[in-house]
């Protein structure tokens, strides 16, 4: 079957406007160039991202509908710290209002001394940020097979545990705060982390007596990618593989606005409650919100207590996973390059080789994403050197490894139809790549820049 069914089916519909070519020449314009300006209303098909844009099940409306209000101690956070707690497998379980809000409370705990490092397979932009905001450098440390776009290999967003070893050794293990391991691996492409890789990480870590934190975001996709690909793993159910996964980190940071499909919310949780703890319940209080709302109404707590289960069903996270392969095989049949294979949760053109003309400073990833909303309405962003801050320490534009757009799909919510209308967006575009036009930042923030930047085209 070339596509895999929705295993759900329509229960209300929310109608979207459709544009001029014109129209959108003028929006994107009036907004500097760039696409977090544009007004909701004026876009066609969203990809901007799949971080609480997806449709909520009926259960989870109906859960909303009892959600229990209390300041302290309601229900709501029982019943959510509960099931948290049967799938992860941790002691303490902090609601927060979304993943960012969780690496603001953790890393200036982890973080004791400005200038100490924390490793990733690959930081995704907040979590970056956070480091940097808390006196530490972030080092990103991915697989090689991560970074070659056109390799076919099964887990590209693993953690290079040699290199690992190495920065430990260089830096010495008492400057590392933490490791952090992204699920999926976001910035590469949505690539899976497999459970020898996890393990291996751990293991070191455990080793020099470094903590290990998971950027759990995408859990459940890494979770079937383990069931479909890593030997040992077919007979297990995806709550079995997340387990064992889990057990081998000690603290997981975790947006529950992607596979916990509410449309706000973040977790973060501690496998023994232990020195850390008290800490960042200072924190939470002074920042978020009591220790048991934690900047979430009631109702969201329990929509999210619902989430957390359904985005563990199989028959969902197969159709989730079919949903981004679709997609890749139309853009492979037009000859479009991409991140391979699929990940999880989006489709990572590869703007670099579509767009050679323009130069990793002229941000071909951004490029794209501008042209694409002018062709046909569809908002997408750049996952590149755009993305990058400037250096804390030069103040120089940092050169991302890939140069990607990354096409994000928001959960149960676009059709098969909508999918085919992307890729052919892609192949009108690839047919006069080089007419595509790059860009230069005319002003900017000191962090997360891509969010307000202001840009225009050059030639």
């Amino acid at each position: 079957m070339k596509y895999i069914p929705e295993p759900f089916k329509i229960k209300m519909v929310e109608p979207i406007r459709m544009t001029t070519e014109a129209e959108r020449r003028e929006k994107i314009a009036a907004c500097d160039w760039n696409g977090f300006g544009l007004a909701a209303e004026d876009v066609y098909i969203d990809l901007l991202t799949d971080s609480g844009t997806g449709a909520m099940s009926d259960s989870q409306w109906a859960a909303m509908l009892t959600g229990d209000e209390s300041y302290s101690g309601g229900r709501s956070y029982y019943h959510l710290v509960e099931n948290a707690r049967e799938i992860f497998g941790y002691e303490w379980i902090q609601p927060v209002h979304q993943g960012r809000a969780a690496e603001k409370v953790l890393f200036p705990v982890l973080v004791e001394r400005r200038g100490q490092v924390v490793i990733s397979n690959t930081f995704f932009d907040t979590t970056r940020a956070h480091v940097g905001l808390a006196g530490g450098r972030p080092v990103d440390c991915v697989c090689p097979e991560g970074l070659d776009s056109g390799l076919d290999a099964p887990f590209k967003g693993d953690m290079d545990v040699d290199r690992l070893e190495d920065l430990i050794t260089e830096f010495g293990a008492g400057e590392v705060a933490g490791i952090v391991m992204t699920i999926t691996n976001n910035s590469v492409g949505g690539q899976p982390v497999s459970m020898a890789n996890m393990k291996a990480t751990s293991e070191i870590a455990a080793r020099h007596g470094i903590p290990v934190v998971i950027d759990a975001a995408r859990f459940a996709e890494n979770a079937y990618f383990i069931k479909e690909r890593e030997e040992g793993y077919a007979d297990k159910s995806t709550r079995e593989i997340t387990r064992e996964f889990f057990s081998y980190a000690d603290i997981f940071t975790m947006s529950a606005k992607k596979d916990a499909i509410a449309n706000m919310g973040g977790l973060l949780g501690v496998r023994e409650e232990g020195e850390h703890v008290p800490d960042v319940k200072s924190l939470v209080i002074a920042g978020e919100g009591y220790v048991t709302y934690g900047g979430l109404s009631g109702r969201d707590l329990a929509a999210l207590a619902v989430g957390l289960v359904e985005g563990l069903d199989e028959d969902y996270l197969r159709y989730r996973l079919g949903q981004v392969a679709y997609l890749a095989a139309q853009l492979d049949e037009r000859g479009i390059p991409f991140q391979r294979p699929a990940g999880g949760h989006a489709v990572f053109v590869d703007a670099g080789r579509l767009l050679p003309h323009i130069p990793w400073y002229r941000y071909p990833g951004h490029a794209l994403a501008v042209e694409l909303y002018i062709e046909a309405g569809i908002r997408s962003c750049d996952i590149g050197s755009y993305l990058m801050d400037r250096d804390p320490a030069t103040g120089e534009q940092q050169r991302a490894p890939l140069e990607f757009t990354r096409l994000a799909i928001p959960r149960r919510t676009y059709t098969q139809s909508h999918l085919d209308v992307i890729a052919e967006a892609l192949g009108e575009i690839a047919d006069r790549a080089e007419q595509v036009k790059g860009y230069e930042i005319t002003w900017e923030p000191k962090v997360l820049r891509h969010f307000t930047s202001k840009l225009r085209p050059v030639d």
